[in-house]
């Protein structure tokens, strides 16, 4: 998206580093707060080895890993955005009847759709990014996790803080297998041998 456009940002997190004021270009938005487009058919591949019938995604932003991930979703993909402004920008894009977007603080709006599913087979954590929240976000997807489902995270090595975070959840007694590809984190509930930690570059 590569409009000029303005609109005001409603930051719930850590905001950007790149574009920090409330006012951005819709432009600047995609460029810098958006998911590549080789890490979003990533966790596009990830989702798609799992059954995919929950999927939730914690950082909709215009909606560009959405669409990937609404590829590989078989059931329902559960998107959240802080931003109305930025939401209103995701929602233009055409995606699937089964791609449900939830605005609000993530905090609040989380739990209420974790206690209406069963399980969640794919997420993707790439939100907040402060410690604090993205280990409330792990934390509360956590009890609904199953033998075959993986967590993404973004951005582990953004800060100091999104590394502590991203330590925590490779110590978690549930994490059997997490791969480090330095723009995110890959965590598997399953895996044979000894708890394995892996760090691949692409």
């Amino acid at each position: 998206m590569k409009t000029k456009t303005k609109i005001n940002v409603l930051d719930l997190g850590a905001g950007s580093k790149m574009v920090p004021l409330p006012t951005r270009e819709i432009a600047e938005i995609t460029r810098y707060s958006t998911s590549n487009p080789k890490f979003s058919q990533l966790y596009q591949f990830f989702c798609s080895l799992t059954p995919g019938e929950k999927v939730i995604e914690l950082g909709t932003c215009v909606g560009i890993s959405t669409r990937y991930l609404s590829k590989a979703t078989l059931g329902k993909l559960y998107t959240f955005e802080g931003s109305e402004e930025i939401q209103k920008i995701a929602t233009q894009n055409p995606t699937p009847e089964r791609t449900e977007f939830i605005l609000g603080p993530i905090e609040e709006k989380l739990p209420k759709v974790i206690n209406e599913v069963h399980h969640v087979d794919f997420a993707l954590i790439d939100a907040n990014h402060t410690y604090q929240g993205t280990l409330q976000s792990f934390y509360t997807l956590l009890p609904k996790v199953h033998s075959k489902s993986i967590i993404a995270v973004g951005d582990i090595h953004w800060t100091p803080e999104m590394e502590k975070a991203w330590e925590e959840i490779k110590s978690c007694p549930q994490v059997k297998l997490t791969i480090d590809f330095f723009e995110c984190g890959i965590v598997f509930f399953n895996y044979p041998g000894v708890k394995t930690h892996l760090i691949l570059d692409i």
